[in-house]
C-alpha cells in the first residue's frame, strides 16, 4: 500500500480527464438537442401574436404567420425536400408542409400555422424520446478515459490507452477513471462500477480483484495490472454494442416506412381528384372543393402511425440502460415479446461458478476442524478449483496452513502428498478407498452426491479419516428471478453440462420446470431447437464459451456481462450489466410492455385518421377540427411512448 501512495504523491502529470467542452462548443450542442422544440416555441409564439392582431394589424399579422410556417416549418420542409430530391420519394413531412400551405392558400393562416405548430412540437416530442434513450445510452462514451498513468519502476509516464499493453502497471489515482480492463496488485479503494454494471453502490476493491475500464475510484489508490487491451476492454464492448443499437430501426417501422412512400402519393393522388372532380361533376363550387380537399390532405396524413414505434422503442432501451440492461439493437424488443420459455446455464448464471465448501464430514478420531486443516495442508500447493475453494475455506475460518513436503497431482482423480511424515491422498472417493466403499462411508457419499454436491475424500495410511461436500453457490437472486418468470407465464428450463444429479439438485432449489443435464454444447442447440418446436420463441441466458452456440441459436440470447465471456457477449442479443438475474424478467416485461404500447398506438391512429376521413367525406368536419384531431393524435401516441421510460 506504501508504494501506491508513494506513487501517488510524486505525480504531477495532467489529468486522466478529458478536457471540458468550452462554451462554443456547448452552445452548439443545446441548438442541436433542443433545435426543434426551440423552432415550435417560437413557431407557437408567433402565431399566437398573429392571431391576436388578425382584426387590426393587417398585412403586420400575416407577416408573423409567415415567419410562423418558415420557423416552424423549415425542419421538416427541408428533411422532406431532400427525402424528395435524394431517394425520389415523398414522405410525411412534405405532405404536411403542402398541407399548411394549402390552407394559407385559401385564407386560412391560423390553421396552417397551428398545423405547423403542432407537427414540430411531435417533431421535437420524438426528438426528446431520441435523445433520452441516446443519453442513457451513450452517456458512459463520455466517461472514456484517454490516456492513463503507466508504472514502470519508480519511473511514472501518461500514456494514450491503445498504448497500453497486456502486463502494464498503471496507477489509479484518487476520483479518476480506471482507464482499462485489471487486476489490483497493490492497493484498496471503493470503486463506482454503475456506468458498466448498474450497481446503486460502489464496490470494495483489494488485492486480486479485477476492474473495467471507464469505472470511476473512490478515495484510495489503485496499482493495476492490465489484462485487456483498449480495444477488448468490457467498456469498448459496450460502447460498440450501443453503436449498433442506435443505428438499428426495427422491423415493424421499417414495414412502416415502405408503406410510407405509396400512402403519401396515394393522399396526394386522392386530394388531385377532390380538387377538380366535384366541380365537374357534383357542381360542387371551386371553393368547397379546395377546402375539402385541404382537410382530406391533414386528416389522412400517417404522422401518428409513423410515430407509433420508434418513441416507444427508444423509451423502453433508455428504461432498460438505466437498469443495467443493454439491447444490441431495437429489433431485439420486437423478439422478447413473443418469448414463451427461458432456457438457463447453470454454472455461472444461476450460480456463480465458484465452488464453496458446504460439509465437512469427519470419519474415526480427527475433528472437523482437523479435517479441514488437513485437506488445505495436502491441497495447498495445487491449482485446482476443488483445491483452492477448500484452502479458501480453510483461510477464511482462520486456519494456519502448511505446505507438504511432496506433492504428486494423479490427474482425474486427486493427489497424494507426503506431510508429517505420513501419506495422505486427497480425492475421488474411488481414489481414496482404492475403488471400495461401504457402510457408513457409502451412506455419506450417497447422501451428498444426492444432494449434487462434488465429494472429496481424505485418507491416511490407515484408511479414509474424513469427507468434504462442495458445491457452486446459487445465486442469491436466482429462485425469485425464475418465480416472477414463472408468474408472467412462462417456462424455465436449465440446461447444463453437469452431472445429471447436480444438475437436478440444483434445478430444484431455484424452482424450474425442466432441467435437462450432461449436455455438450451442440447438445444445448439441439434442445433449444426442440423446445422452439415444442413451445415457441425461446431466451437462453448464459456466460460461458460453451454457452455462445446456444446464445446464438435461441430468439434471443441473453449474456451475463460481468461475468460472460467475449464470445457470450458477441453472439447474445441483451447483455445484463450488472447479472442480475432479476433483469430478466424485466428484460421481457420491457419487450410486452413496448408491443402493447405499440399496438394500442397504431389502433388508436388508425381509427383516428380513418374516422377523420369518413367525417371530412360527410362534410361534417372543418380544418380547424381536422388539424388538431390529427396533429393531436400524434402528440397522444408520443406521449403513450414515452410513459416506458418510467
Amino acid at each position: 500500500m506504501n508504494a501506491v501512495n508513494g506513487l501517488a504523491k510524486t505525480c504531477s502529470e495532467p489529468s486522466v480527464f478529458r478536457p471540458v467542452e468550452g462554451p462554443e462548443e456547448e452552445r452548439e450542442s443545446v441548438f442541436i438537442r433542443y433545435g426543434e422544440g426551440i423552432a415550435a416555441a417560437v413557431c407557437g409564439a408567433l402565431t399566437l401574436v398573429a392571431w391576436l392582431g388578425e382584426s387590426t394589424w393587417g398585412w403586420v399579422s400575416t407577416l408573423l404567420y409567415v415567419l410562423a410556417y418558415v420557423i416552424g416549418g423549415y425542419a421538416k420542409g427541408r428533411e422532406g425536400i431532400l427525402t424528395l430530391a435524394q431517394e425520389r420519394k415523398l414522405d410525411v413531412n412534405l405532405l404536411m408542409i403542402i398541407a399548411a400551405v394549402g390552407a394559407a392558400a385559401i385564407g386560412y393562416w391560423l390553421e396552417g400555422a397551428v398545423l405547423i405548430f403542432i407537427f414540430a412540437l411531435s417533431g421535437a416530442m420524438e426528438q426528446v424520446a431520441e435523445g433520452k434513450s441516446r443519453k442513457d445510452l451513450s452517456s458512459l462514451m463520455e466517461m472514456k478515459p484517454e490516456t492513463a498513468l503507466r508504472v514502470d519502476g519508480q519511473r511514472q509516464q501518461v500514456v494514450p490507452i491503445e498504448e497500453l499493453r497486456v502486463g502494464d502497471r498503471v496507477l489509479i489515482r484518487p476520483g479518476s477513471r480506471i482507464p482499462a480492463d485489471g487486476r489490483v496488485i497493490e492497493g484498496r479503494s471503493a470503486v463506482n462500477q454503475a456506468s458498466i454494471t448498474g450497481e446503486s453502490l460502489p464496490v470494495d476493491k483489494g488485492e486480486g480483484d479485477e476492474v473495467y475500464a471507464g469505472t470511476m475510484n473512490g478515495r484510495g489508490s489503485l496499482l493495476v495490472e492490465v489484462t485487456r487491451l483498449a480495444d477488448d476492454s468490457l467498456f469498448s464492448k459496450i460502447i460498440r454494442l450501443v453503436e449498433k443499437a442506435q443505428s438499428e430501426v426495427p422491423h415493424s417501422q421499417q414495414v412502416i416506412e415502405r408503406m410510407e412512400r405509396w400512402y403519401v402519393t396515394s393522399v396526394l393522388v386522392v386530394t388531385g381528384i377532390l380538387m377538380t372532380v366535384p366541380p365537374l361533376l357534383f357542381s360542387w363550387n371551386w371553393s368547397d372543393s379546395f377546402y375539402r380537399a385541404m382537410v382530406f390532405l391533414v386528416v389522412a396524413s400517417p404522422c401518428a402511425v409513423m410515430a407509433s414505434i420508434m418513441p416507444t422503442v427508444l423509451s423502453a432501451m433508455s428504461n432498460g440502460a438505466r437498469k443495467g440492461v443493454l439491447f444490441k439493437g431495437s429489433m431485439v424488443l420486437e423478439g422478447l415479446a413473443g418469448v414463451k420459455v427461458v432456457a438457463f446455464d447453470k454454472t455461472g448464471t444461476l450460480t456463480e461458478g465458484r465452488l464453496q465448501v458446504t460439509d465437512v464430514i469427519p470419519v474415526g478420531e480427527h475433528g472437523e476442524e482437523e479435517i479441514l486443516r488437513i485437506a488445505a495442508t495436502i491441497e495447498s500447493v495445487s491449482e485446482h478449483p476443488i483445491a483452492q475453494a477448500i484452502v479458501a475455506q480453510a483461510r477464511q475460518r482462520g486456519m494456519e496452513i502448511e505446505r507438504p513436503t511432496r506433492f504428486e497431482s494423479m490427474t482425474g482423480s486427486g493427489v497424494v502428498a507426503e506431510w508429517k511424515g505420513g501419506t495422505w491422498k486427497a480425492g475421488k472417493p474411488a481414489f481414496v478407498t482404492d475403488g471400495e466403499w461401504t457402510g457408513e462411508n457409502g451412506r455419506i457419499i450417497g447422501r451428498l452426491e444426492k444432494e449434487g454436491k462434488t465429494v472429496v475424500g481424505i485418507a491416511s495410511e490407515r484408511g479414509v479419516v474424513g469427507w468434504i461436500a462442495l458445491q457452486d453457490r446459487i445465486r442469491p437472486e436466482a429462485k425469485e428471478a425464475v418465480s416472477r418468470l414463472k408468474r408472467m407465464g412462462i417456462r424455465v428450463v436449465m440446461l447444463t453440462g453437469d452431472r445429471r444429479s447436480t444438475g437436478e439438485a440444483i434445478g430444484a432449489r431455484v424452482g424450474v420446470d425442466e432441467v435437462h443435464a450432461e449436455l455438450l454444447p451442440e447438445d444445448k442447440v439441439r434442445m433449444i431447437k426442440e423446445l422452439e418446436m415444442k413451445y415457441g420463441r425461446v431466451a437462453m441466458a448464459g456466460d460461458g464459451v460453451n454457452d455462445a452456440p446456444a446464445l446464438a441459436t435461441a430468439s434471443v440470447g441473453i449474456a451475463m456481462g460481468r461475468a460472460g465471456t467475449d464470445v457470450a457477449l458477441d453472439v447474445a442479443d441483451v447483455v445484463l450489466m450488472n447479472d442480475d438475474l432479476d433483469r430478466v424478467a424485466t428484460t421481457l416485461s420491457l419487450g410486452r410492455r413496448s408491443r402493447t404500447v405499440i399496438v394500442q398506438n397504431l389502433a388508436f391512429a388508425s381509427l383516428v385518421i380513418f374516422s377523420l376521413i369518413l367525417a371530412n367525406f360527410g362534410g361534417h368536419i372543418s380544418l380547424p377540427f381536422g388539424v388538431v384531431g390529427h396533429e393531436g393524435s400524434t402528440i397522444l401516441v408520443i406521449l403513450n411512448g414515452l410513459r416506458l421510460l418510467r
